[in-house]
């Protein structure tokens, strides 16, 4: 089977999830691509900085414009390991990604499209491509390991 090019980038930001997952964070992932390039990652880092913002997304997005010194992110692609949460949708709205493409859907706190629709808000300036379901299995299981891990303690 052809891999696809997307399933490449997704595998990338499973790393970072997996980096957080070593560092006992919940496991979400994030990659900003731009032609063709990584420019920014993340892996969620809320505990070890002590900061509800620190989310994967956050700190992939912080990465992107540093590298190409602006705040506007319509040319890049984004692959988040889950569906960003309403303040990460809002960021990627704010600073106009292209497309995101995400694993697992978060029926819970999920902003682009299970709970709530902030990428694709009608009402808004901006609109994101979206692709859900991306390596949906792996990005869900390494989710439903560490909280299983979590119980167990």
């Amino acid at each position: 089977m052809i891999q696809k090019k997307y399933e490449l980038y997704m595998r990338e930001a499973l790393k970072e999830a997996e980096k957080a997952f070593s560092e006992d964070e919940v496991p979400v992932g994030a990659i900003v691509v731009h032609e063709g390039k990584i420019i920014g990652r993340g892996h969620n880092q809320i505990e070890c900085l002590r900061d509800p913002t620190a989310h994967a997304e956050m700190l992939a997005l912080t990465a992107a414009c540093n590298y190409l010194n602006t705040k506007w992110l319509n040319a890049v692609s984004i692959y988040v390991t889950i569906e960003p949460c309403s303040m990460c949708a809002g960021a990627l709205v704010l600073a106009r990604v292209k497309e995101l493409y995400f694993g697992a859907k978060d029926p819970k706190t999920g902003a682009c499209g299970s709970a709530v629709n902030i990428a694709n808000n009608k009402k808004l300036n901006h609109r994101i491509k979206i692709r859900s379901g991306v390596l949906q299995e792996e990005c869900s299981s390494l989710l439903k390991e560490f909280f299983k891990k979590k119980r167990r303690r």
